[in-house]
């Protein structure tokens, strides 16, 4: 079966794109092949050019259904290979992918001003493997 796409979006409450705006609703286009989801995205933000609060993004019906994690915490150094002494990794999911972009932009927001910390999303079979490489869980 083909892999289909939908175009969703609409007027966000903020440039966080992460709450659709009071009074209006997500707008959901499709399904499409891929090709078709491109022209549908770039019409509709051709559209909507002068407002900065409307976003429209590319989403594949496979999505819904992959688990994502959002790992990370305070690592030793700026090369983000080890984790800081006395801290472990941390591990957020497993979400839709969706929910995991959400709460990355909510961990990130809250550690901005901290060189040292980092977030990353992640499938399960990727943090199958970071967690076989670093020895973590």
């Amino acid at each position: 079966m083909a892999k289909k796409f939908h175009v969703v979006g609409g007027e966000y409450a903020d440039t966080s794109f992460t709450q659709i705006a009071p009074g209006h609703t997500e707008e959901r286009f499709g399904p499409f092949d891929e090709h078709e989801a491109h022209v549908c995205w770039r019409a509709l933000t051709g559209k909507t050019v002068d407002n900065a609060m409307v976003r429209y993004f590319i989403r594949s019906d496979v999505e819904s259904e992959e688990q994502w994690f959002v790992v990370g915490g305070e690592y030793a150094d700026t090369s983000f290979d080890r984790i800081a002494a006395g801290k472990s990794l941390e591990t957020h999911g497993p979400f839709g992918r969706k929910q995991a972009m959400d709460t990355w932009r909510a961990l990130t927001g809250k550690t901005v001003d901290n060189a040292m910390v980092r977030y990353d999303l992640c499938t399960i079979e990727e943090l199958k493997l970071r967690e076989a490489e670093t020895g973590e869980r």
